[in-house]
């Protein structure tokens, strides 16, 4: 279990990292993010039926910021990780899960001096990678 952890962990830091270096200098949209790599709502690929159980959902209150990934958690089958990232490719926060977590959500603080463009991810240790495009103040 540690190695795939490991090894999803690594896959994760190899696909923002791809993410962010790629929004930070030719993204105009989500649309423009690599297919069969990264998925969204609005491009779902070969996960056209895993939208609403695997895109990341925000909720922007004020500096606070809750992802929410409407996914059942099991052994088998769960969100490994959520990570804000802010336009510039700046790592804003994350947070890991485990299969025995009841739920994928997490909470974070938008600092000042990173604009008003940012992106949430989701991870799913079977149907990859998602990412949602938000603006805040």
């Amino acid at each position: 279990m540690n190695d795939r952890r490991d090894f999803l962990k690594k896959s994760i830091f190899l696909a923002a990292g791809m993410v962010v270096a790629k929004s930070a200098t030719a993204f105009a949209s989500p649309g423009d993010l690599p297919s069969g790599v990264v998925y969204t709502k609005d491009n779902p690929g070969k996960w056209a039926k895993k939208v609403g159980s695997h895109a990341p959902e925000v909720k922007v209150e004020g500096k606070k910021v809750t992802l929410t990934t409407k996914h059942p958690m099991s052994e088998k089958h769960y969100i490994v990780r959520h990570t804000l990232v802010s336009a510039d490719g700046t790592v804003l926060g994350s947070k890991t899960f485990y299969p025995s977590d009841k739920k994928a959500v997490s909470t974070y603080e938008l600092p000042s001096g990173h604009g008003s463009k940012f992106y949430a991810t989701s991870f799913c240790n079977l149907h990859d990678f998602w990412v949602t495009e938000f603006m805040a103040k």
